[in-house]
């Protein structure tokens, strides 16, 4: 089966997971959703987002992974246009075995 996988990248501060999470698990009921929490990373505002033993920082990069139909997917995608950060989402086709 065809699927269309999604990668987001946020972070802790932003405050959009809990949201997102209710999106794509409670109302869409996608068919895989994973987060990622990072111990470091940065994007196109070039500032480093790390966690030191000392700080135990709370803005620590996540990855937000999922995939379902292209159909689906998309519809989500569609919902999620104005809360997304230009360059923040990567997309791209799987093959889903689901004969096992």
């Amino acid at each position: 089966m065809q699927v269309t996988v999604a990668r987001i990248y946020l972070t802790e501060a932003e405050g959009k997971l809990k949201r997102l999470m209710k999106l794509l698990y409670e109302e869409e009921a996608l068919r895989g959703v994973t987060v990622f929490r990072a111990i470091t990373g940065y994007g196109a505002s070039g500032h480093m987002h790390t966690s030191h033993l000392l700080d135990m920082s709370l803005d620590l990069p996540l990855v937000v992974e999922f995939f379902d139909t292209p159909q689906r997917v998309d519809r989500v995608l569609e919902d999620l246009r104005d809360e997304i950060a230009p360059g923040n989402l990567l997309t791209w086709t799987a093959e889903c075995n689901l004969d096992n």
